[in-house]
């Protein structure tokens, strides 16, 4: 090897190094692919377990299989107002300390009846002119949306529209000698 690359890769690697320590690694990353928010992924991680926990996987599939994190996350970068969009991150941002506050843990170590619970009492929360009722009624309209946006997302997913309620959009044919008992599968007509 030349010893002339041989200093220009020490050169580069040592002036690397030394880069390294002025690196600020604390901070969670935001994702990219939402414009209009700031979401991280552990906040993300915590709109899949709400969603889980409202449509969870049994017989068939649930909302985190269907990837309806994803679809909130879209809805509420696209079709909220920019005043709706911080009043649904400001609620996110302060769920994690409102479940610790009313359960006494943190929503990923509750039990599957004590997060329907806590879920059922956030979305009963209104606020007042007090800071601490804003930022209830901020949880309450994160938890409102994401549970409104998790029924949609789940809904009109390909494997519910496909597979357990098959969609279509011209009825079928008519016929009225066909007795109540013989109808096999429901459609749903839009």
């Amino acid at each position: 090897m030349n010893r002339r690359h041989a200093l220009r890769h020490i050169a580069l690697i040592s002036g690397g190094l030394a880069l390294i320590p002025s690196c600020d690694f604390s901070k969670e990353d935001i994702l990219a692919a939402y414009e209009n928010l700031k979401i991280t992924a552990t906040q993300k991680a915590l709109i899949a377990s709400i969603s889980d926990s409202i449509i969870p996987a049994g017989e068939i599939k649930g909302a985190l299989d269907l990837a309806v994190p994803d679809f909130i996350l879209v809805m509420v970068n696209d079709c909220f107002t920019k005043e709706n969009q911080e009043k649904f991150t400001a609620g996110l941002e302060a769920f994690p300390e409102y479940a610790e506050k009313t359960a006494g843990k943190k929503f990923a170590d509750l039990g599957t009846k004590e997060k329907e619970t806590l879920l059922l009492q956030g979305l009963a929360l209104t606020g007042d002119e007090n800071p601490e009722g804003t930022v209830l009624a901020q949880v309450g309209y994160f938890l409102s949306s994401t549970k409104r946006f998790t029924i949609q997302g789940y809904m009109v997913s390909e494997y519910i529209q496909t597979e357990i309620i098959p969609y279509s959009l011209i009825p079928g044919e008519y016929n009225g000698a066909v007795l109540i008992a013989d109808i096999q599968k429901t459609r749903v007509n839009g």
